[in-house]
Protein backbone atom coordinates (compact mmCIF):
# COMPACT_ATOMS: atom_id res chain seq x y z
CA UNK A 1 0.00 0.00 0.00
CA UNK A 2 1.43 3.37 -1.00
CA UNK A 3 1.54 6.37 1.32
CA UNK A 4 -1.02 8.13 -0.88
CA UNK A 5 -3.42 5.20 -0.66
CA UNK A 6 -2.97 4.97 3.11
CA UNK A 7 -3.60 8.70 3.53
CA UNK A 8 -6.74 8.49 1.38
CA UNK A 9 -7.96 5.59 3.51
CA UNK A 10 -7.36 7.55 6.70
CA UNK A 11 -9.26 10.55 5.34
CA UNK A 12 -12.15 8.30 4.33
CA UNK A 13 -12.22 6.84 7.85
CA UNK A 14 -12.26 10.32 9.36
CA UNK A 15 -15.14 11.40 7.14
CA UNK A 16 -17.07 8.20 7.88
CA UNK A 17 -16.52 8.47 11.64
CA UNK A 18 -17.58 12.11 11.71
CA UNK A 19 -20.71 11.26 9.75
CA UNK A 20 -21.52 8.40 12.14
CA UNK A 21 -20.99 10.62 15.18
CA UNK A 22 -23.13 13.46 13.87
CA UNK A 23 -25.89 11.05 12.91
CA UNK A 24 -25.84 9.31 16.29
CA UNK A 25 -25.66 12.60 18.20
CA UNK A 26 -28.47 14.20 16.20
CA UNK A 27 -30.67 11.18 16.84
CA UNK A 28 -29.81 11.02 20.55
CA UNK A 29 -30.29 14.75 21.17
CA UNK A 30 -33.55 14.78 19.22
CA UNK A 31 -34.88 11.91 21.34
CA UNK A 32 -33.66 12.93 24.79
CA UNK A 33 -32.29 16.47 24.72
CA UNK A 34 -28.75 17.68 25.26
CA UNK A 35 -28.05 15.77 28.49
CA UNK A 36 -27.07 12.63 26.57
CA UNK A 37 -23.49 11.69 27.43
CA UNK A 38 -20.66 11.61 24.93
CA UNK A 39 -20.16 7.96 25.89
CA UNK A 40 -23.69 7.07 24.81
CA UNK A 41 -23.20 8.91 21.54
CA UNK A 42 -20.02 6.92 20.88
CA UNK A 43 -21.88 3.69 21.68
CA UNK A 44 -24.72 4.58 19.30
CA UNK A 45 -22.19 5.33 16.58
CA UNK A 46 -20.34 2.07 17.20
CA UNK A 47 -17.11 3.92 17.94
CA UNK A 48 -14.77 4.31 20.89
CA UNK A 49 -15.40 7.26 23.22
CA UNK A 50 -11.95 8.64 22.40
CA UNK A 51 -12.98 8.90 18.76
CA UNK A 52 -15.69 11.38 19.74
CA UNK A 53 -13.17 13.67 21.39
CA UNK A 54 -10.78 13.42 18.48
CA UNK A 55 -13.47 15.00 16.33
CA UNK A 56 -15.18 17.24 18.90
CA UNK A 57 -13.27 18.59 21.89
CA UNK A 58 -16.45 19.17 23.89
CA UNK A 59 -20.18 18.61 23.77
CA UNK A 60 -20.64 22.25 22.80
CA UNK A 61 -18.44 21.69 19.74
CA UNK A 62 -20.62 18.72 18.82
CA UNK A 63 -23.81 20.74 19.34
CA UNK A 64 -22.35 23.52 17.21
CA UNK A 65 -21.69 21.05 14.39
CA UNK A 66 -25.30 19.83 14.57
CA UNK A 67 -26.59 23.40 14.59
CA UNK A 68 -24.51 24.13 11.50
CA UNK A 69 -26.11 21.20 9.70
CA UNK A 70 -29.57 22.50 10.55
CA UNK A 71 -28.76 26.10 9.69
CA UNK A 72 -27.13 25.11 6.41
CA UNK A 73 -30.21 23.10 5.49
CA UNK A 74 -32.56 26.02 6.23
CA UNK A 75 -30.35 28.46 4.35
CA UNK A 76 -30.24 26.10 1.38
CA UNK A 77 -34.04 25.87 1.42
CA UNK A 78 -34.34 29.67 1.49
CA UNK A 79 -31.82 30.06 -1.34
CA UNK A 80 -33.80 27.63 -3.47
CA UNK A 81 -37.09 29.39 -2.72
CA UNK A 82 -35.69 32.72 -3.87
CA UNK A 83 -36.18 31.36 -7.40
CA UNK A 84 -39.85 30.47 -6.82
CA UNK A 85 -42.46 32.25 -8.93
CA UNK A 86 -44.83 32.98 -6.02
CA UNK A 87 -43.15 34.99 -3.21
CA UNK A 88 -46.00 34.35 -0.77
CA UNK A 89 -45.85 30.57 -1.23
CA UNK A 90 -42.06 30.70 -1.04
CA UNK A 91 -42.14 32.42 2.36
CA UNK A 92 -44.81 29.98 3.57
CA UNK A 93 -42.71 26.99 2.49
CA UNK A 94 -39.61 28.42 4.18
CA UNK A 95 -41.43 28.96 7.47
CA UNK A 96 -43.04 25.53 7.28
CA UNK A 97 -39.67 23.88 6.69
CA UNK A 98 -38.10 25.85 9.53
CA UNK A 99 -40.70 25.08 12.18
CA UNK A 100 -40.90 21.45 11.08
CA UNK A 101 -37.12 21.12 11.51
CA UNK A 102 -37.28 22.61 15.01
CA UNK A 103 -40.19 20.37 16.01
CA UNK A 104 -38.22 17.31 14.89
CA UNK A 105 -35.05 18.24 16.81
CA UNK A 106 -35.32 19.20 20.47
CA UNK A 107 -31.59 19.87 20.62
CA UNK A 108 -31.71 22.90 18.31
CA UNK A 109 -34.00 24.84 20.63
CA UNK A 110 -32.42 23.59 23.84
CA UNK A 111 -28.99 24.92 22.88
CA UNK A 112 -30.24 28.50 22.47
CA UNK A 113 -28.25 30.59 24.92
CA UNK A 114 -25.61 27.90 25.39
CA UNK A 115 -21.94 28.62 24.65
CA UNK A 116 -22.20 26.77 21.34
CA UNK A 117 -24.18 29.71 19.98
CA UNK A 118 -21.04 31.80 20.39
CA UNK A 119 -19.14 29.51 18.04
CA UNK A 120 -17.98 31.80 15.20
CA UNK A 121 -19.14 29.47 12.43
CA UNK A 122 -22.57 29.17 14.05
CA UNK A 123 -22.87 32.93 14.41
CA UNK A 124 -21.89 33.38 10.77
CA UNK A 125 -24.42 30.76 9.69
CA UNK A 126 -27.21 32.44 11.69
CA UNK A 127 -26.38 35.79 10.10
CA UNK A 128 -26.44 34.18 6.65
CA UNK A 129 -29.83 32.64 7.42
CA UNK A 130 -31.19 36.03 8.45
CA UNK A 131 -29.85 37.60 5.26
CA UNK A 132 -31.50 35.09 2.95
CA UNK A 133 -34.70 35.23 5.04
CA UNK A 134 -34.68 39.00 4.50
CA UNK A 135 -34.38 38.47 0.75
CA UNK A 136 -37.38 36.12 0.83
CA UNK A 137 -39.35 38.54 3.00
CA UNK A 138 -38.48 41.50 0.79
CA UNK A 139 -39.92 39.70 -2.24
CA UNK A 140 -43.09 38.96 -0.28
CA UNK A 141 -43.34 42.60 0.85
CA UNK A 142 -42.92 43.89 -2.69
CA UNK A 143 -45.79 41.66 -3.85
CA UNK A 144 -48.06 42.71 -0.97
CA UNK A 145 -47.97 39.21 0.52
CA UNK A 146 -46.88 40.40 3.97
CA UNK A 147 -47.17 43.66 5.85
CA UNK A 148 -44.58 46.33 5.06
CA UNK A 149 -42.96 46.36 8.51
CA UNK A 150 -42.04 42.65 8.65
CA UNK A 151 -38.33 41.81 8.31
CA UNK A 152 -36.37 38.65 7.67
CA UNK A 153 -35.08 38.69 11.23
CA UNK A 154 -38.70 38.82 12.43
CA UNK A 155 -39.36 35.71 10.35
CA UNK A 156 -36.37 33.81 11.77
CA UNK A 157 -37.41 34.72 15.33
CA UNK A 158 -40.97 33.62 14.59
CA UNK A 159 -39.75 30.14 13.64
CA UNK A 160 -38.53 29.58 17.18
CA UNK A 161 -41.54 31.33 18.69
CA UNK A 162 -44.02 29.12 16.85
CA UNK A 163 -42.14 26.00 17.88
CA UNK A 164 -41.96 27.06 21.52
CA UNK A 165 -45.69 27.80 21.55
CA UNK A 166 -46.50 24.30 20.32
CA UNK A 167 -43.76 22.51 22.30
CA UNK A 168 -45.97 21.50 25.30
CA UNK A 169 -48.37 19.77 22.89
CA UNK A 170 -45.93 17.95 20.62
CA UNK A 171 -45.69 14.71 22.60
CA UNK A 172 -49.44 14.12 22.21
CA UNK A 173 -49.95 16.12 19.00
CA UNK A 174 -46.76 16.06 16.91
CA UNK A 175 -48.32 18.30 14.25
CA UNK A 176 -49.70 20.92 16.67
CA UNK A 177 -47.13 23.43 15.41
CA UNK A 178 -49.04 23.70 12.14
CA UNK A 179 -51.95 25.40 13.96
CA UNK A 180 -49.71 28.13 15.33
CA UNK A 181 -47.86 28.49 12.06
CA UNK A 182 -51.16 29.28 10.33
CA UNK A 183 -52.03 31.83 13.02
CA UNK A 184 -48.66 33.50 12.50
CA UNK A 185 -49.00 33.47 8.70
CA UNK A 186 -52.42 35.10 8.95
CA UNK A 187 -50.92 37.78 11.19
CA UNK A 188 -48.18 38.54 8.66
CA UNK A 189 -50.74 39.63 6.08
CA UNK A 190 -53.72 41.53 7.43
CA UNK A 191 -55.67 44.42 5.84
CA UNK A 192 -54.93 47.83 7.35
CA UNK A 193 -52.59 46.51 10.05
CA UNK A 194 -51.91 48.52 13.18
CA UNK A 195 -48.41 49.89 13.63
CA UNK A 196 -46.20 47.47 15.50
CA UNK A 197 -44.70 48.65 18.80
CA UNK A 198 -40.91 48.74 19.06
CA UNK A 199 -38.45 48.78 16.20
CA UNK A 200 -37.60 45.50 14.40
CA UNK A 201 -34.36 43.88 15.55
CA UNK A 202 -31.36 44.65 13.38
CA UNK A 203 -30.08 41.12 13.94
CA UNK A 204 -30.55 38.21 16.29
CA UNK A 205 -29.31 38.77 19.86
CA UNK A 206 -26.66 36.05 20.04
CA UNK A 207 -25.09 37.37 23.24
CA UNK A 208 -25.84 39.68 26.14
CA UNK A 209 -23.90 42.69 24.89
CA UNK A 210 -25.75 46.03 24.33
CA UNK A 211 -24.88 45.87 20.62
CA UNK A 212 -26.82 42.60 20.22
CA UNK A 213 -30.25 44.24 20.10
Amino acid sequence: MTETTAAAGQRADLVRNRRLLLGAATEAFAERGVEVSMGEIAQRAGLAKGTVFRHFASKDDLLAAIMLQLLDRLTGTADRLLQADDPALALREFMTSGVEALAADRAFCEVVGRPSLQHPEVRQAINQLCEVAEALTARAREHGAVRDDVTGTDIVLLLGGIHQTAAPLLAAQPQAWRRYLELALDGLHVPNPRTLPEQPPRRLPLDDSPEAG
